[in-house]
């Protein structure tokens, strides 16, 4: 029982410890912060502004359902649809998508095509140094069997014509 605790728990710890999830908690962590400061650059700057064009912030706008719309005692009567608070949420998540496609997915994407292509191009020149290498190795295996003349077998007997050193038969 204690075995399978430990295993376990060592695969927790690697699960955590892996690049991947810490980077996640990481953006989980930033995300929320950069969407506190885009709520309050919506209900802060746009939402007024917004409302200067009519009669109230955007937030405050609705319609009514089912009539009587209006607070008695502290409790709404009718039915109101609240599309100002609706718009306010769709206007702060498509300046959120905005901000992190500009900000963050196209310099990366445009960093990872940079690197990509580099990479060919490292890679290219690497092919072409392999094949020189192989054409020169080549070029001094050619040269050295040139210099040494004939070929030789295994039993030391030449196998072609010349001066080579074999088995020379007596008469």
């Amino acid at each position: 029982m204690a075995e399978k605790k430990e295993s376990l728990l060592g695969g927790f710890k690697a699960f955590l410890m892996r690049g991947n999830v810490i980077d996640l908690a990481v953006a989980v962590v930033i995300g929320a912060a950069f969407t506190n400061i885009v709520n309050s650059v919506v209900k802060g700057i746009i939402n007024p502004v917004v409302g200067a064009f009519g009669t109230k912030d955007l937030e405050g706008y609705s319609s009514c359902l089912k009539a009587p719309c209006r607070i008695v005692n502290g409790e709404m009567q009718g039915i109101q649809i609240q599309w100002g608070l609706v718009l306010s949420a769709v206007l702060s998540f498509l300046i959120t998508a905005a901000v992190v496609y500009f900000l963050m997915v196209l310099p990366m994407a445009k960093i990872l095509a940079k690197r990509a292509a580099h990479e060919k191009a490292k890679e290219g020149v690497q092919e072409t140094l392999e094949v020189s290498e192989l054409e020169v190795l080549k070029e001094i295996r050619d040269h050295l069997v040139a210099q040494r003349g004939p070929s030789v077998n295994n039993t030391g007997v030449s196998t072609g014509t010349g001066s080579g050193t074999g088995a020379h038969s007596a008469s």
